[in-house]
């Protein structure tokens, strides 16, 4: 390797750590943000969350990788434009490609590298993190009371409490517990005006004192429907009560035992197109199961009784509403009504079962797609890079920058708003996860173009004077102004 190839890579990794460090503690911080709730308050050691970020955090690399490419590729071509440096190589009869070209084989590897990384590391700490975050909830169910809100963690029971305060979050306002039971099982409901979380002897149980409170309850199980129809109502007031909560299957998950693995997101590039064709099958054996309604009546007319002196007879054969009587005709309206409305919903459920399926398998199909996509996306935005920067010819922290993000934000809107379009079913999922490939890349060609053969695109006197004519046009001649 030349020493001018390695000037040019050593000068391209300097910004290229700075902003892959930069990049991935912002979209951590975000992950942090989204998940706080979920993590304090856990009882987890820090080695824990550091590990969850660790896997929450691998998933980002797929987005930051093109963005500190593109940002970098700017900054370093920039710097070499505004040093002169560029000019220097030009004069010594290297061309801008040839400047390129070390940086563009090292990118070719980061996009490998990207593929790689996606395909066979991100699946698996996918897994990791999404079976830490569901044992992690599930592992302090007194944490996870949301004030005012109906909760069933806890085996047997739903629970609701109106106000959780106090350091700890273990001071209750306006309980309500009540034990899921089948009609035919003993009934208790338990409302109080306090009560307080409190630590049980017993790890396996979930400690709960109650103040100022009735219990409400039925004892049917095992007695006849007659006997349970005449079973008076039961209550009892308390002062206190001690209740205790079998918490066992929670608290003994392991913290990362791994109870979700079904999950295309886990998956390779090849794995996904076993899924994906396992999926086609059972996708059209639903929609064939899903008969018209209309196929579904046995009988397309409207019946209706036509009381006669003996016995009443139901009309099934095709009649005229006309030759009905008005009680009659009202009666056939109602059930033609009933009839439509019941066809409707039928309809639009199978219209919803057709749009959930058609999502879940654009969803994957663009999730198979983006492993690859992403690694060009590496490539088309050094291209973009490196000819924005040598056609500025201003380095650090400040136009490079503002361009970079603007550029990205494109490409961010397109990627959701090619996504969008094609869960709803409007889109082909294979060509949604390359339209935003498609629609840059021929904008790369350009600029690079531009940059090879040295076009000021960014010279503000060429638009000045480009403009100049129509402003001349539309504008008053000053006078001139003398000396005072």
């Amino acid at each position: 390797m030349k020493k001018l190839d390695q000037y040019i890579i050593k000068t391209f990794f300097g910004p290229f750590l700075f902003i892959f460090s930069v990049l991935f503690f912002i979209f951590i911080v975000n992950i942090i943000w989204t998940q706080m709730s979920q993590l304090t308050g856990k009882g987890l050691t820090y080695g824990e969350i550091l590990k969850l970020l660790f896997y929450l955090g691998m998933n980002v690399v797929s987005m930051v990788l093109p963005l500190t490419i593109l940002l970098s590729s700017i900054m370093t071509f920039g710097d070499f434009g505004e040093r002169y440096e560029l000019a220097a190589m030009k004069a010594a009869g290297i061309s801008l490609l040839r400047v390129m070209m070390p940086l563009l084989v090292t990118v070719g590897f980061l996009a490998g590298i990207l593929f790689f990384f996606s395909n066979n590391v991100i699946p698996n700490f996918q897994r990791k993190a999404k079976n830490m975050l569901f044992n992690i909830v599930s592992s302090k169910p007194a944490i996870n009371f949301t004030p005012g809100v109906f909760i069933d963690q806890i085996s047997g029971y739903s629970v609701k409490f109106d106000k959780i305060y106090g350091e700890g979050g273990e001071k209750l306002e306006g309980v309500f517990l009540h034990k899921n039971a089948s009609p035919y099982d003993n009934q208790q409901t338990i409302i109080a005006k306090k009560g307080k979380f409190a630590p049980a002897e017993d790890r396996n149980y979930l400690k709960l004192i109650l103040y100022n409170g009735y219990v409400y309850e039925d004892n049917i199980s095992g007695k006849p429907y007659e006997e349970r129809k005449k079973q008076p109502n039961q209550s009892v007031k308390f002062d206190s009560l001690v209740y205790h909560f079998d918490i066992s299957e929670l608290i003994n998950n392991a913290i990362e035992q791994e109870k979700i693995t079904e999950d295309y997101r886990f998956q390779t590039y090849t794995e996904v197109n076993k899924t994906l064709e396992k999926n086609r099958k059972t996708n059209i054996s639903m929609i064939n199961s899903l008969t018209s309604p209309v196929l579904t009546q046995t009988n397309s007319y409207v019946q209706y009784i036509d009381k006669l002196k003996t016995k009443d007879k139901i009309i099934k054969e095709q009649y005229k509403i006309d030759t009905l009587k008005t009680d009659k005709k009202l009666e056939v309206l109602w059930g033609a009504y009933s009839k439509v409305d019941v066809l409707k919903t039928s309809i639009a459920s199978n219209e919803t079962a057709i749009a959930d399926t058609v999502k879940n398998h654009n969803k994957i199909v663009m999730y198979q797609q983006r492993i690859v996509s992403y690694s060009f996306t590496c490539i088309i935005f050094f291209l973009i890079g490196a000819s924005l920067g040598s056609i500025i010819r201003k380095g650090g922290m400040g136009l490079p920058v503002i361009i970079a993000i603007v550029i990205f934000i494109i490409f961010y809107v397109l990627n959701l708003t090619v996504e969008n379009i094609s869960w709803k079913g409007k889109l082909n999922p294979y060509l949604a996860a390359w339209i935003p490939n498609f629609v840059l890349f021929p904008f790369s060609v350009w600029i690079t173009y531009k940059a090879l053969t040295d076009s000021q695109l960014f010279d503000i006197e060429k638009y000045k004077a480009l403009f100049k004519p129509l402003i001349e046009r539309f504008s008053k001649p000053k006078e001139h102004e003398r000396y005072q």
